[in-house]
């Protein structure tokens, strides 16, 4: 039972990083791939249905559904890495700091930490967006400032549990710059840790860019984005369900791409888990 199941798991890595790959390839080579301009209105061929030079049809607006999509790909994963690299700097800065000099610095940051986990994420993003204005720079902005306290606390409980260890201390007593100390003996066994965290989020990252580009709080029109796709679409739910089918196609596959193999990743590098599983 237990051999199928690895197996099963294991089919499900390798077909998820193969779309991941696709999607990336996709992203990366969109300027080469698409055929027609993303932002190209043309109200002649306005909802057309597929065909050989629209596969996928045309918007509202006449514009190339696939090519949209494509260009949706490099926005959105773009924006992503963009929050998740910005929040492991700014968690890492901050927990690092809270459990390597504790103190007073280490009550104050993680009182400033509480205030930002009493809120749901998402609804505090919104409130965030609000307060700074609609666009992509401020939809990144918002979400490294709604998620960073959570990794920090969690960086903060591995600095606290390295710290004391026996080359640690002997690198304090010879007199090794604390930023040293830390780039060297702590940074390398937390970034293994960090890496399961920024994979298991990459997922939950694209649902929240997704979510408020489709309330128009965050990616605005024209700019190709799976989340305006949808909402540019809704009002044709009934009349032309493909719309809406092929971003959403593409959101969720996308999510499943980065989850399915960062669960295995956690899976391979937390003992407990491992240990659980035989």
């Amino acid at each position: 039972m237990m051999n199928h199941r690895l197996l099963l798991k294991r089919k499900l890595v390798v077909f998820s990083l193969a779309v991941l790959g696709l999607i990336l390839s996709v992203a990366i080579l969109a300027p080469w791939l698409a055929h027609h301009d993303p932002a190209e209105v043309d109200l002649e061929r306005k909802l057309l249905d597929p065909s050989l030079k629209h596969p996928l049809g045309t918007d509202h607006l006449g514009r190339d559904i696939l090519s949209r999509l494509m260009y949706g790909a490099r926005v959105s994963i773009g924006t992503v890495l963009a929050i998740v690299l910005s929040i492991l700097v700014l968690s890492f800065t901050v927990g690092t700091a809270a459990g390597y000099w504790g103190g007073w610095i280490d009550s104050l940051l993680m009182r400033f930490c509480d205030v930002f986990l009493t809120f749901p994420t998402f609804i505090l993003a919104m409130f965030m967006v609000g307060v700074l204005g609609t666009g992509l720079t401020n939809v990144i902005l918002a979400i490294v400032l709604t998620h960073w306290a959570w990794y920090a606390r969690i960086i903060r409980g591995l600095i606290l549990s390295l710290k004391n260890r026996e080359y640690v201390l002997a690198a304090r007593v010879a007199g090794t710059p604390p930023l040293k100390i830390v780039l060297r003996h702590l940074l390398p066994p937390v970034a293994a840790q960090l890496v399961i965290l920024a994979t298991l989020d990459m997922g939950h990252m694209i649902l929240h860019v997704s979510g408020l580009s489709f309330l128009g709080l965050g990616v605005q029109p024209p700019t190709p984005e799976w989340g305006v796709m949808i909402n540019d679409a809704r009002q044709f739910i009934w009349t032309k369900p493909h719309l809406i089918m092929f971003p959403g196609l593409m959101i969720f596959l996308t999510v499943m791409a980065f989850n399915i193999p960062s669960d295995a990743l956690r899976d391979m590098l937390d003992p407990s888990i491992r240990a659980e599983g035989n």
